[in-house]
C-alpha cells in the first residue's frame, strides 16, 4: 500500500511539473492581461534619438565647461511645462493632510486602518485616506492645534499652518551603492562584505538589502523670501507675500525650491501614481525624476540639429521683431519681452516637441552634478554624472546643473548648449523644475 501511495505522489509531481511547460517548449511565463502605457497627464513623449550635445556658438563667458559630443538618448516622457505653483501646492496639501491624519489617528480610530482585506493585523497601522478630514470639527481642532502658528507669531491674528512643520519623510533605493562590485552579495560566504553611507555620511557595514534603502526628510514649503534675498536693494516684498499662494499666480512656475525639495517632489509624485495603480490592480509605471542634463538638452532642441535655441535660428526675436522667450533683453529692458519677472507657463510658443519654456521664464534643476569636465568622462549613451553630496562635503561638490536661463538672465543662457550651476541647498527666485519619466518600451 505504501508503494502505491509513493508512486501516485511521483506521478502527480511529474504531471504538475509538465502542466506549465508549454508542451515541452520554451514559451515564457503567461501574460496576466496586456500592458499599454497611456500618455501621462501633462507630459509629452520625447522619442529616442541621437544629437550633438554641447555649444553651438562661441563660449561668450569663456567658461570652458562644455565640448561638442555626439550622444544617444532613450525615449522618455517630459512635463509640457515647468511645475506650477498650483501643482506644487498639491504636494504641500498632501504633506499637510498626512501629518494631520497621523495626529488624528493617535486618538481617533477612523483615521487608521488596522487590518488588511484578509483580516490580518497591520503593524504599524496605515492612514485611511478615505476618512473625511474636517478642519472645523471641534474635537479634531484641539488635536490639530499644534500644526498652526502659535498665537504670538500670527499676523493680524490669522490662524495659519506653520510651514516649518510641513516635513516630508521619504525613502528610495540607492542603486549606485548597490551596484558596486564590493557591495554585492557573496554567494560563497553567504553575506555582504562592503559598506554603505547614509544621507549624513555615516558609514555602516552591509548586513542585508536594507542598507541600500536611503531615508531622508525635507521641509517642503518653498522659500518665499528668496525674492528679497536674491536681490539686494530691490523692492520685491509684494512677490514674497503673494507669489506662491495667491490664486492669480497658480499657473506661474514654482520658485524658491531647492534641489532636494524638487527631488522629494518627484519621489512623492511617483508614490502617488503607483499607489493608485496598485490599488486598482494595474501594472506600475516608471518613477518620476528630474531630467539628466543630456535629456534636458535633447528635449530642449526639439529635434533640431545644431540650433542655438529651442525655436531654432540664431536670434531671440522672430521675423516680426517679437522676443521668443522671457529673459533679460537689450541690456536690462526686462519688460520688452512681455514680462518683468516670471510669467504664466506656456506664454510663448512651444518647441517642435511641444515643450514650453525650455528657454527663459525660470531656469530648471537637472539631476546632474556639475563638473567642468563631465562631457569628457561621461558615456555617450544616456550620459549622466550624479554625486550625492553629503552635509560635510565641500561646496564645490554640492553644485547641481541648471539649464535654460531665466527671466533675469541675458540671451546667452537661453541657448540649448549653455550649462551653469547652482548649489543644491539654494532656493532661488529664478529656478524651478520639471519632471521626466522613463518610457516602458522603445
Amino acid at each position: 500500500m505504501k508503494k502505491v501511495l509513493a508512486l501516485s505522489v511521483i506521478v502527480v509531481t511529474i504531471l504538475s511539473g509538465c502542466s506549465n511547460s508549454g508542451g515541452g517548449e520554451l514559451t515564457g511565463v503567461p501574460l496576466k492581461g496586456t500592458f499599454y502605457e497611456p500618455d501621462p497627464y501633462g507630459m509629452l513623449f520625447i522619442p529616442q534619438g541621437s544629437f550633438n550635445m554641447g555649444p553651438n556658438d562661441q563660449d561668450a563667458a569663456w567658461s570652458m565647461t562644455a565640448q561638442s559630443k555626439t550622444v544617444s538618448i532613450r525615449s522618455f516622457w517630459m512635463d509640457e511645462t515647468e511645475i506650477t505653483n498650483s501643482e506644487y501646492r498639491q504636494f504641500i496639501h498632501w504633506v499637510r493632510d498626512s501629518i494631520a491624519r497621523q495626529l488624528l489617528g493617535e486618538q481617533f480610530e477612523e483615521f487608521v486602518i488596522t487590518e488588511d482585506l484578509l483580516g490580518n493585523e497591520l503593524d504599524p497601522p496605515i492612514l485611511d485616506w478615505d476618512a473625511r478630514l474636517e478642519w472645523d470639527n471641534e474635537e479634531y481642532a484641539e488635536v490639530l492645534e499644534e500644526m498652526f502658528l502659535p498665537e504670538n507669531e500670527r499676523f493680524f491674528r490669522r490662524k495659519e499652518i506653520d510651514s516649518r512643520k510641513l516635513t516630508y519623510e521619504y525613502e528610495w533605493v540607492d542603486m549606485q551603492q548597490a551596484a558596486k562590485k564590493t557591495n554585492r552579495y557573496n554567494f560563497e560566504t553567504k553575506q555582504y562584505e562592503g559598506v554603505t553611507y547614509d544621507q549624513k555620511g555615516e558609514e555602516s557595514a552591509i548586513s542585508d538589502r536594507s542598507n541600500f534603502i536611503m531615508k531622508d526628510n525635507v521641509n517642503v514649503y518653498p522659500d518665499t523670501l528668496c525674492w528679497i534675498a536674491d536681490f539686494t536693494y530691490s523692492f520685491n516684498e509684494p512677490w514674497t507675500e503673494k507669489y506662491f499662494w495667491h490664486v492669480g499666480f497658480y499657473e506661474y512656475p514654482v520658485v524658491g525650491v531647492t534641489f532636494k525639495q524638487a527631488t522629494a517632489f518627484t519621489i512623492w509624485r511617483s508614490r502617488l501614481m503607483n499607489n493608485f495603480l496598485r490599488n486598482k490592480g494595474e501594472a506600475e509605471v516608471m518613477e518620476y525624476r528630474l531630467p539628466t542634463e543630456a535629456e534636458w538638452e535633447y528635449a530642449a532642441r526639439g529635434g533640431l540639429e545644431n540650433q542655438m535655441y529651442p525655436w531654432g535660428g540664431l536670434y531671440t526675436r522672430n521675423d516680426k521683431g517679437c522676443f521668443l522667450a522671457n529673459f533679460k533683453p537689450l541690456r536690462g529692458r526686462y519688460a520688452d519681452d512681455g514680462g518683468n519677472t516670471t510669467m504664466a507657463v506656456a506664454s510663448y510658443a512651444p518647441n517642435d516637441f511641444g515643450l514650453f519654456d525650455m528657454s527663459g521664464n525660470v531656469a530648471e534643476w537637472t539631476s546632474g552634478a556639475f563638473d567642468e569636465s563631465a562631457y569628457s568622462f561621461t558615456h555617450d549613451f544616456n550620459p549622466d554624472y550624479k554625486y550625492n553630496a553629503l552635509p560635510d562635503d565641500p561646496h564645490v561638490m554640492k553644485r547641481k546643473v541648471i539649464r535654460g536661463g531665466s527671466w533675469k538672465d541675458v540671451g546667452y543662457y537661453l541657448q540649448c548648449g549653455t550649462r551653469t550651476y547652482e548649489y543644491q541647498d539654494s532656493a532661488k527666485s529664478f529656478i524651478g523644475f520639471r519632471c521626466v519619466r522613463d518610457y516602458i518600451g522603445d
